[in-house]
């Protein structure tokens, strides 16, 4: 199958990749992009709030605040997140009555997001052409004749994304459950739903174990597979710290990032205008999926060495006290396969050894990682190898160590800990049930993959999408565009436009909802929500700016009153909605007696920077296993490995872009201007395959049933990654994976996806 993804032909032109973030040129495009979509006003009134104690989150990414806050606590992508949602400009019923739903199919995702916030619940009803205003209640009551009329409450699906807030997220799963299905999949199935499998399996709690005063307090600091200086810019201050402190920094990526090669600090003279810090000690060039190769060989190289009498490679005094399964490790460890580990990587075995002396230096040790690892076919047994190697030393529950899953959108970590998930455990529904009076559906629900198999295959027939983009974030565009025509009804709580509202069931709904920007009021009192960041700390989130249009509801009020539609007098519900919709205290009353962690709730976040929730690992090296140890395990060595003449594709974001919302046409830190369809190749392959820099080419895969996917015209670039690997933006490249290419956490391989390069007509010699 051949999909013609919206084009936006590049047409824009590459210069060599820079050798650092951020500096006067941050500062510059930071007030460029804020002025021009919100207002010079606007943009500084705003801004001062970012971030703050008394302000609102981020939208962006889930990055921590530092204990003391910047008068500008942000960054260039974060103003871009913030210009996004604040945007001046307006998407009316006029609009869309100029605008047929099958011309804006056609149109990109970044046009679709520029055009403005969205302002009234639209409808579009079946064999229509265009959307048509309806009102909220209209809007309500459609949604629940829909769900009553379903066969089953399974028949349904509830979607959502990490920027929802733990007040709308808990309600929502409430809602879901209440009606009857468990059918919550959520963009961590998506990201780092490998994390949370194998940290559950080893540590027992799927979340990281250090805290951002950690960073300063390590001796070493492993970056592998992220890229923060596009993905998490406020990191690059924290291991800026760090590297004061003393820490060495090691970046395992395919990709040299720019923002690890060296950081000018905007917040530093010295950044703006002197040369910056170099943050990286050592670049590891690493093949595609080499990862689990890597910590097996630092592991073999480890036991090995603690073999040897009075060697101090392993902490045998934290080994013995806190752990179980060691012997089956090591015994596994000591076998290993070097000529694997070089075809894995690309790396000799100098590598390796070579990184084991920084490792032998260190007694704290923290591993950050993100979809660079999360989004590959053995990404649970990676991790867990990154757990064997940190065990080995002691290095969970000590200060300065730990595991650090970096979380890619804000409250993502909090949706799941709120219920937002398809398998919830029997204790949360417990609670729930005690706290409601009402009996939960026990049985799991769909994930992110299979919701779309069951709308392609009829047994989902209503998709309900609370925030995000499921159209273009999920893969196989085209069999998910076809599963969501196949709908009955879709719905979309939103801000703004994207491809999710063009590709729709024979009914399709558009709800616009507040942002994190907005003040939120209910009842005539103003409301505050609350996010979770990446490390477990919850906190409070206040918007500053009067909402974008007069008929916008908050997502808590959009929960509530689809809620009092569906439980009518026919079907009874034991939920005061309409209570908890004019009072958020209340909604964190009911958390706190159901989430573990949450007690006092509305007391807590009324203290600036809020609280820290609980985690056993590190906090007292206690341990929710079933034998209560951290567990070693046994990871079978393996690699995705590729025919002669396929390169294995990893899915980037560019430097103008935050997961499916495309800011603009530049990725500066690659070289890349006024244009996305690109394509980064080793100069060495391009060698081999008779390609040249500059050739346009289109990208095939094929899966295992021998079913093609292309994604057409890209403009190859030659570019310093490891022979055998290349990388490109997604949303573009997501009609590659296959919807049955997933790992053992049922996550999409978007970061290994064999492919072919064909160069077009007129171009290229092969």
């Amino acid at each position: 199958m051949t999909v013609e993804y919206p084009p936006e032909e590049f047409s824009g032109t590459v210069e060599p990749p820079k050798g650092w973030a951020a500096g006067a040129t941050a500062v510059a495009v930071t007030f460029q992009r804020g002025v021009g979509q919100m207002g010079a006003r606007r943009t500084v009134s705003t801004l001062r709030a970012l971030n703050q104690p008394d302000g609102f989150d981020c939208p962006g990414c889930a990055w921590p605040e530092p204990g003391h806050a910047h008068v500008a606590e942000f960054c260039e992508n974060g103003v871009k997140a913030v210009a996004e949602e604040a945007t001046t400009e307006r998407v009316t019923a006029a609009f869309f009555a100029e605008h047929s739903i099958a011309e804006l199919r056609q149109r990109s995702e970044h046009w679709l997001g520029k055009q403005g916030r969205l302002t009234e619940p639209m409808v579009k009803r079946t064999g229509a052409t265009h959307y048509v205003p309806i009102s909220w209640g209209e809007a309500f009551r459609l949604i629940a004749s829909e769900l009553r009329a379903l066969p089953t409450p399974d028949a349904a699906a509830f979607y959502t994304s990490g920027r929802t807030s733990n007040e709308a997220a808990f309600l929502y799963q409430l809602l879901a459950r209440s009606f009857g299905t468990n059918n919550l999949p959520d963009c961590s199935n998506m990201c780092h739903e490998a994390s949370g499998m194998a940290l559950t399996e080893t540590i027992g709690i799927g979340k990281g174990s250090v805290h951002i005063t950690d960073f300063v307090a390590a001796d070493l600091i492993v970056v592998v597979g992220q890229n923060p200086g596009t993905n998490h810019p406020r990191m690059l201050t924290t291991l800026e710290e760090a590297k004061r402190a003393g820490a060495t920094i090691v970046a395992i990526n395919p990709l040299p990032e720019a923002g690890l090669l060296r950081f000018k600090n905007p917040q530093r003279p010295g950044g703006l205008f002197g040369s910056g810090t170099q943050l990286a000690d050592e670049h590891l060039p690493i093949r595609i999926n080499g990862d689990l190769a890597f910590f097996k060989a630092v592991n073999h190289l480890l036991v090995t060495a603690g073999d040897t009498a009075g060697d101090t490679a392993l902490d045998t005094a934290f080994i013995e006290q806190y752990t179980s399964g060691f012997e089956d490790f090591a015994d596994d460890a000591r076998s290993f396969d070097w000529e694997h580990f070089e075809r894995a990587t690309g790396f000799t075995r100098e590598v390796a050894e070579r990184f084991t002396e920084h490792v032998r230096a260190s007694q704290r040790i923290i591993v950050c990682w993100a979809m660079g690892l999360t989004q590959h076919a053995n990404s649970v047994a990676t991790i867990r190898e990154i757990v064997n190697f940190l065990l080995a030393r002691g290095n969970i529950g000590r200060p300065g160590a730990g595991v650090c899953p970096v979380r890619g959108h804000s409250n993502v970590q909090g949706d799941r800990t709120m219920g937002i998930s398809e398998r919830p455990a029997p204790a949360f529904l417990d609670a729930l049930a005690a706290e409601f009076g009402f009996e939960p559906p026990r049985a799991s629900g769909l994930d992110t993959v299979d919701t779309i198999g069951a709308m392609r295959d009829g047994g989902v027939q209503v998709f309900v999408g609370m925030g995000g983009n499921f159209a273009s974030s999920t893969p196989d565009t085209a069999v998910t565009h076809a599963a969501l025509e196949r709908c009955r009804l879709t719905v979309q709580v939103s801000t703004k436009l994207n491809m999710s509202h063009v590709v729709t069931g024979d009914q399709a709904l558009i709800l616009p909802t507040m942002g994190r920007t907005e003040r939120h009021e209910a009842g005539g009192v103003e409301q505050v929500v609350t996010v979770e960041d990446s490390m477990g700390v919850v906190h409070a989130s206040r918007g500053t700016l009067r909402k974008a249009a007069p008929q916008l509801l908050s997502e808590v009020e959009i929960v509530c009153g689809l809620a009092e539609a569906l439980f009518d007098d026919s079907t009874r519900s034991t939920v005061d909605w309409g209570g908890l919709a004019r009072d958020h205290a209340a909604i964190r009353d009911s958390i706190s007696r159901v989430v573990p962690g949450f007690d006092d709730f509305n007391a807590k976040i009324a203290e600036p920077g809020g609280f820290v929730l609980p985690h056993g690992p590190r906090d007292d090296r206690t341990f929710a296993t079933p034998d209560g140890r951290a567990r070693f395990t046994i990871n079978e060595l393996s690699h995705a490995a590729t025919a002669p003449g396929t390169l294995l594709l990893q899915t980037i974001r560019s430097h103008d872009q935050y997961n499916t919302t495309i800011y603009g046409l530049d990725d500066r830190y690659r070289g890349v201007h006024n244009g996305r369809r690109v394509v980064f190749v080793s100069p060495d392959d391009l060698e081999a395959l008779a390609i040249r820099d500059g050739d346009v080419v289109d990208l095939r895969s094929v899966d295992v049933d021998g079913v093609e996917r292309v994604a057409p015209r890209f403009r190859v670039i030659a570019y310093p990654t490891p022979a055998g690997s290349c990388a490109a933006y997604y949303p573009e490249t997501n009609v590659l994976v296959p919807l049955a290419s997933t790992n053992a956490a049922g996550t999409p391989t978007f970061k290994s996806i064999p492919i072919t390069l064909t160069c077009r007509a007129g171009s290229g010699t092969s």
